[in-house]
């Protein structure tokens, strides 16, 4: 029996054989070519076959994880067409008369080179989308078909690591539990772990010689046991029985209440990307939903999405939830979501930069057009509008008076619109401090624990160097949430969590005591965590 340490990026237990992800590898030859304006339509046409299969793949992922998930195969198209990228092909062609294939090798190489040596982890990110989108244009080229990379039979799948394309091919069936030497928490394969509800773990630093090996995920704890004797075995089958058992029993909590053993009600919402993902909502039995992230719209565009685009996006998710809460984060780009036709500068400190309410005040027409199709769906169903990283009470006054303006510009044409909460989003320490101003102004908060750790402890929580650093139950991140929950109460406003711990079932309780009253959770979430709410008695 051996034992390897990884780290948990999803728990559970996995059991079955490893299979070792094999990518199939195109030589790349350097070759000279006698024609090379031929040449560049052949590479050309490459890409718009390439452009196929990943529009292809993004409808595949849509339907198997939902548009956030999907919106990277939109990212690896609008690689294909980014111009430094295509000026670079073309010249190696044009000037050294050389073949297609070592053309897009080439450029791939230097760009993916280039982007992981740049401070910024975001666009470090940035280059293994690069070396996938290459990849699959030298394929295409050379006339090569792409594999699934795996067996048939149901297996652990053991991988350096795993690119957006390569993961969305996988047949799921087929796949217990995912386990790679390197990635991180915020991975491609850990966000796809999560989506599955399947065990995964990375940075297991796995031989190659594992191919058919029998095998235990133990994603609690993070390890890896590869022939594991006979006890150990027996103990894994039984935990793995009765995490099943535990699964079949939360289905029973479906249509049941969300209320505490000493009656406190608690609103149980779920969070969303897109439109793609109300299924999931309704499926895990969320009363509502918490937080609809809607920059996915305008990280899956290739340019501004119009008022129209962005109107029947949220139209629809109102009209599917049936009168239940809708909240809408309105626009959060900047940071660690940049879109390229923003034309954001680079920063040093893109966390700490130009992003979310920050552009939205500075560029207020691109902030009215979202409040204007947010407030036209209102009308066809129960929609609110939360603010992201505010740090002060003239903000939040400044985007109510652009609401305003939005709402007479509706009355003025004749469009109906709903009764639409305002609300904002407490993930910086000012806000938190200023929570008893701010609760004045709005109708809720909720609080963004992920960004509100981050800048409490001032750890970027990107940087995977620093995951022993953060400590998001640090006692004083509990007492801002303690605070400002006491402050929107004081004031009139009801106060909620969106971020990671809304589903850390270990907080419930806290959480519950301190008056929060509403928990926004990842659809997966939802019923692990009604099971926590009715089993605790506030006012012990």
């Amino acid at each position: 029996m051996e034992i390897l340490q990884g780290k948990s990026v999803f728990g559970g237990i996995a059991i079955g054989p490893l299979s070792v992800f094999r990518q199939d590898e195109v030589l790349v030859k350097r070759q000279k070519v006698s024609d090379a304006e031929a040449e560049v339509r052949r590479y050309h046409q490459a890409t718009e076959e390439a452009k196929r299969q990943l529009q292809e793949l993004y409808q595949k992922a849509v339907k198997e994880v939902g548009e956030a998930s999907a919106a990277i195969f939109d990212v690896h198209q609008m690689l294909l067409e980014d111009l430094d990228y295509v000026d670079s092909v073309e010249n190696i062609i044009r000037n050294q008369g050389l073949n297609a294939e070592y053309a897009v090798a080439t450029t791939g190489d230097n760009f993916s080179n280039m982007f992981a040596a740049m401070d910024d982890d975001y666009m470090k990110e940035r280059a293994a989308d690069v070396r996938d989108v290459s990849d699959r244009l030298v394929k295409v080229l050379a006339g090569a078909a792409e594999s699934g990379g795996h067996g048939d039979v149901p297996s652990i799948l053991l991988a350096d690591d795993l690119a957006p394309s390569q993961t969305v091919q996988l047949d799921k069936s087929k796949v217990l539990s995912f386990v790679t030497r390197h990635g991180s928490t915020n991975s491609h394969t850990s966000i796809l772990a999560r989506t599955m509800n399947i065990p995964a773990l990375i940075g297991v630093d796995y031989r190659d010689d594992m191919q058919g090996r029998m095998a235990v995920v133990d994603g609690y704890s993070g390890k890896l046991i590869i022939d594991p004797d006979q006890d150990t075995l027996a103990g894994y089958q039984m935990k793995q029985s009765e995490d099943a058992e535990k699964a079949r029993l939360l289905q029973e909590l479906k249509g049941k209440e969300d209320v505490t053993l000493d009656g406190r009600h608690i609103q149980l919402y779920a969070n969303i990307g897109g439109v793609g993902d109300v299924a999931s909502v309704h499926a895990n039995d969320a009363q509502g939903i918490g937080l609809f992230r809607s920059e996915f719209l305008y990280l899956e565009a290739k340019d501004f999405p119009t008022e129209e685009e962005q109107f029947q996006a949220y139209k629809t998710v109102a009209e599917n939830m049936a009168g239940k809460k809708v909240i809408i984060r309105t626009l959060d780009i900047g940071a660690d979501k940049k879109v390229d036709y923003f034309h954001l500068d680079q920063e040093d400190n893109p966390a700490l930069g130009y992003r979310a309410i920050r552009i939205c005040l500075t560029q207020p027409e691109i902030f009215k057009t979202q409040l204007r199709a947010i407030y036209r769906a209102s009308h066809f169903g129960t929609i609110s509008i939360m603010f992201p990283m505010i740090i002060s009470v003239d903000e939040v006054r400044r985007a109510k008076a652009i609401a305003e303006e939005v709402k007479s510009e509706l009355e003025e044409l004749g469009l109906p619109y709903g009764d639409v909460e305002l609300g904002i989003m407490i993930e910086t320490p000012a806000a938190a401090i200023m929570s008893d101003e701010l609760a004045k102004e709005v109708d809720f908060f909720s609080i963004g624990t992920n960004d509100l750790t981050q800048y409490t402890l001032a750890i970027d929580r990107q940087n995977p160097k620093l995951e022993a650093f953060n400590d998001p139950h640090h006692p004083a991140i509990l007492r801002l949430i303690a605070m400002v929950i006491e402050n929107a109460h004081k004031y009139g406003a009801w106060a909620g969590i969106c971020g990671e711990l809304g589903a850390d079932t270990s907080l419930t309780e806290t959480f519950i005591k301190m008056g929060v009253d509403e928990l926004s959770v990842s659809p997966s979430m939802v019923l692990r965590v009604r099971d926590k709410i009715r089993s605790i008695d506030s006012r012990k």
